[in-house]
Parts: structure tokens; sequence; C-alpha cells
């Protein structure tokens, strides 16, 4: 692991010393930076976000972390003594920092595969339903004449776009998220 303080933060972020930074933070498993200002951090995440074309995820809990969260792709804000304004300006809020962990290895896990399976359902219903109108045009001579009146059409749309994502959304659990915690490796296999 790497940590930096403020000062030479101060100096690395600098244009003649980002390219040697950023291939020594490539090489740690961690960087902490400590004693940053919020200009420091923002610029932090935006360099490794730009140069290095990295998803970003910043974590915060206090008012000095909110144009870092808010640069980052995903920010996470850690409700706490230090007031709410990270937390409000944050993608997803934790009460914990603990909670970190299942917030990305379940519920990241979760919402990837629900997503995924949504975009799927999405086509397959407007395939299914363009196709019918298609294959409809050939009986009627093509005349634009509408196979279907508009209240069915509605009641099409409401049921098979609104109920599914609901049911997606509440019951779609493809691992338990025990198996979830036990195995980070699956979190790779969403992506």
């Amino acid at each position: 692991g790497l940590v930096i303080d403020g000062r030479t933060l101060e100096h690395v972020l600098h244009d003649s010393l980002q390219n040697v930074f950023l291939e020594l933070t490539a090489k740690c498993r961690a960087v902490v930076c400590c004693q940053a200002t919020p200009l420091q951090k923002s610029v932090l995440v935006r360099l490794v976000r730009n140069k290095l074309q990295a998803m970003t995820l910043a974590v915060g809990d206090g008012a000095n972390d909110v144009s870092m969260i808010q640069v980052a792709d995903i920010g996470v804000g850690i409700s706490g003594q230090e007031g709410m304004q990270a937390v409000m300006a944050s993608d997803f809020a934790i009460s914990h920092f603990r909670h970190l962990r299942k917030l990305l290895l379940v519920h990241g896990h979760w919402c990837c595969t629900r997503l995924t399976n949504m975009v799927l359902y999405y086509f397959y219903k407007n395939v299914a339903y363009v196709n019918l109108l298609f294959w409809y045009q050939f009986f009627c001579g093509f005349s634009g004449t509408s196979m279907t009146d508009y209240w069915i059409l509605i009641l099409f749309n409401l049921l098979f776009t609104s109920v599914p994502p609901i049911l997606y959304g509440v019951l779609d659990k493809d691992v338990p998220a025990e198996m979830l915690l036990q195995l980070p490796q699956l979190y790779m296999s969403s992506q």
C-alpha cells in the first residue's frame, strides 16, 4: 500500500509528476491519501478516472468529501458525526463503513443482473410487439390499419412494462447474499 499526505499530493498533482504517480499507484493494492484538501481529493479522483480510464468509487463522510464524491463515477456517503452533506451528494448512502462490502458485493451484483435481465426483457417485449404489427401489415395489404385498439396497446405496455420490473426488482436474487460475501470472485462475473 501507499500512504501519501496532502503536502506531497500537492507536488504530485502537477503535470510533470502525474504519470509517475499513476504508474506507482497502479502497482499498489491500496492508496491512502490523508490530510488532503477537498480540491486535492477531487483532482486525484478525476486524474485516476481520466488517465487510467478506470471506473472510480469515492467514499466520504463529511462536507470536505462532497467534491470528490461528485467527481467519481459512483459516490458513497457515510452518515455519521460529520453531518449529512456527503450523504446528500452521493449516489448511495450507508450508515457505517463496514456496510460498503455488502453494498458492493451483494447489492452491486444483484443490481447488475437485474438490469441485464430487464434490458433483455425490454428487447423481447418490443420485438414481439413490432413483429406482430409487421406481419399484420401483410394481412391488411399495407394499408396502415391498426391491429389493436389504443386501450389494448396501453394495457399491453402497462402490464408488460410495469409489472416485470417490480417483480425483478423485488424477487430476483440469482445468488444468495451469504455466497456472494463468501466468494468475492462472483462480483467479477457480473461485470
